[in-house]
């Protein structure tokens, strides 16, 4: 495997960008092949065969690009379909909950954490499952919060339709207290200010995409596959960015949350692989 061959992201949409960003600041070499799946977004409200069906999809089509390593930037798939496809891969592949849910339990100090995430994400328990392996002890409270993807999608970050729904979907967090608060799922670190706001500054918000990113770098270097090529400045040949749907809406939103400029995203029919 060439270690400057590129680290393949997907997700259901957007959302995945900011695990990208976290992949972008920690390693600025790297080169980055992005895969959204706009036309088949939420991820949280399918079944799990749907969702593997899906991952595989987009699997085959980042490997036509000869990517060293991938990275399921999509708390749903994640849960769903990164047991079963680690599994028919020959190349390594993480997803953002084992990262998130390690930051969580070192971080707490009353023992009481709170998951936020899609419907998918929180009926797998996939997150308190994760944490009690790491302790034992520690009480999780989760809370579907189906809405705020498609508030995300629609670039409704700092709205009072946002704020009013976090609170509604918040208040039980708040009652249980919880003194960290995972958020699983990417799109969420985009409202991150909000959800912050309305926890108050003694709750720790635990991000899982910088988690995700640190991790993603300590394996390649434990798997000697760190690039070794010089910086460069970021543009489409180092990163590029592929979508099923709404191709320019997409590079939109991304030149404004990534530090580079997003000259152009290709639309794909991911169906097809």
């Amino acid at each position: 495997m060439d270690r400057n061959s590129p680290i393949g992201v997907f997700d259901s949409g957007i959302g995945g960008l900011t695990v990208a960003r976290e992949i972008m600041r920690q390693m600025p070499k790297e080169r980055i092949i992005y895969f959204g799946d706009t036309a088949r977004l939420p991820y949280g409200s399918k079944s799990q065969d749907t969702v593997l069906r899906y991952s595989r999809q987009i699997i085959r089509f980042l490997m036509t690009k000869e990517v060293k390593a991938i990275v399921i930037a999509c708390n749903t798939a994640s849960a769903y379909a990164l047991e079963t496809v680690e599994r028919e891969l020959d190349i390594p592949i993480i997803g953002v909950i084992r990262a998130g849910a390690r930051t969580a339990v070192h971080s707490t100090r009353n023992g009481k954490i709170g998951v936020i995430g899609t419907e998918g994400t929180i009926s797998s328990g996939i997150y308190t499952d994760v944490m009690r392996q790491m302790r034992p002890d520690i009480e999780v409270t989760v809370k579907a919060c189906p809405l705020f993807v498609p508030l995300v999608e629609e670039g409704l970050l700092h709205d009072t339709v946002t704020d009013e729904i976090a609170s509604r979907y918040l208040s039980v967090l708040k009652g249980r207290f919880i003194d960290t608060l995972v958020l699983g799922c990417t799109h969420y670190p985009l409202i991150r200010s909000t959800l912050g706001r309305i926890m108050g500054d003694e709750v720790t918000l635990v991000n899982p995409a910088y988690e995700t990113a640190i991790e993603l770098k300590a394996l390649l270097e434990e798997k000697d596959l760190a690039c070794q090529g010089a910086e460069e400045d970021g543009g489409n040949e180092k990163y590029q960015f592929y979508v099923s749907d709404l191709a320019e809406k997409f590079t939109a939103f991304a030149t404004s949350i990534l530090p580079n400029e997003v000259k152009e995203t290709r639309k794909i029919h991911v169906e097809g692989y």
